[in-house]
Order: C-alpha cells, then sequence, then structure tokens
C-alpha cells in the first residue's frame, strides 16, 4: 500500500539531492533493480533535472544488467560477487558512471522487495545501495517486511538518502 509519507519524502530527497548537485554543477547516472523506478522518478520530478540527471537504469533481470550494465552474472559469481550484495551494488554504481564520461556520480540499489525473497538467500525487504564518485558509500538495509511497493519505496528513500549524505560529505571542486 502507498503511504504518501514515504512519498512525500521520496521528493524531499529528489529535491535535496537535485539541489546539491545543481550546486556542484555535477551530474549522476543511476541503476536500481527492486526500487522499480522510484529512485529516478523523484529525481525527475526535480525542476531542472535535465542539469544534473543524465539517465538511469533498471537492471532488474540477468539479460538487462548484461544490455545496460554490460556486467555478466556468471562471471561476476566466478570472482565471488552475488547480486543483492554490497560489492555488487559497488560496482554496479562505478560500472554505469564509468560508462558516461563526465559524469561524476553513480547511484545503485539492489535487492529483493518481496513478497518472498531471492535466489541468493536474502530476504523481501533486504537490499543493498551504493554511491560512487570522489566519495563513496555502500549500506544494506533490511525492512523485516513482505510488502512488495512498501520495500520499494523505503528502498528508493533509503538509496536518495544515502546519496544526499554522501554529497554533503563530499569536497566541493
Amino acid at each position: 500500500m502507498t503511504d504518501p509519507r514515504v512519498m512525500d519524502e521520496l521528493l524531499i530527497l529528489g529535491a535535496r539531492a537535485g539541489a546539491l548537485l545543481t550546486a556542484r554543477n555535477e551530474k549522476l547516472v543511476v541503476a536500481e533493480t527492486s526500487a522499480g523506478g522510484l529512485i529516478s522518478a523523484a529525481l525527475l520530478a526535480v525542476p531542472g533535472a535535465s542539469h544534473f540527471y543524465v539517465g538511469g537504469a533498471i537492471t532488474y533481470s540477468r539479460d538487462s544488467i548484461r544490455a545496460l550494465g554490460g556486467l555478466d552474472l556468471k562471471d561476476l559469481r566466478a570472482q565471488g560477487i552475488r547480486s543483492s550484495s554490497e560489492p555488487y551494488a559497488a560496482l554496479l554504481a562505478r560500472t554505469l558512471r564509468e560508462k558516461h564520461p563526465g559524469i561524476t556520480w553513480g547511484l545503485s540499489e539492489t535487492g529483493a522487495a518481496g513478497p518472498a525473497g531471492n535466489p541468493y538467500g536474502d530476504p523481501a525487504g533486504h537490499t543493498c545501495m551504493a554511491v560512487d564518485g570522489p566519495v563513496c558509500a555502500v549500506r544494506t538495509l533490511r525492512t523485516g517486511r513482505s510488502d512488495r511497493f512498501a520495500n520499494m519505496q523505503e528502498f528508493a528513500a533509503a538509496s536518495l538518502a544515502l546519496l544526499v549524505e554522501t554529497l554533503e560529505a563530499a569536497p566541493s571542486v
């Protein structure tokens, strides 16, 4: 069920991230899986988003991860990296940022929205998010809930909050 307070929080966080990126004259690319586009929607709701938002990808399936991110999950598993993990989130944020010359920041999110867990053993409500740029950060969130859309909202809000924290901590260029 949609919680209007969380949707308001998404818009507030998107606006804050947009203001910080605009003030810094920096650009962002986004990769999300279980947030399903809510991160990008919150950023694109900001007037003037084209000044800081380059684009986003919803890398929801193995095929889309390969096509949009250039990553092969089979190769990554051989290296000990699995989806829905902090190392994978960090790699996804870095990979998408590096694919776009002149982009300062990459933000990614990967998890299991629910109502069940994922094939890697993570429960519903589990996500990992990462920011890659002049300052890097990763974080894991477990909501403890199986409500798919509520988790999607929480994942997006937590990812945007991590982005804002990271931008506020980054040195000015």
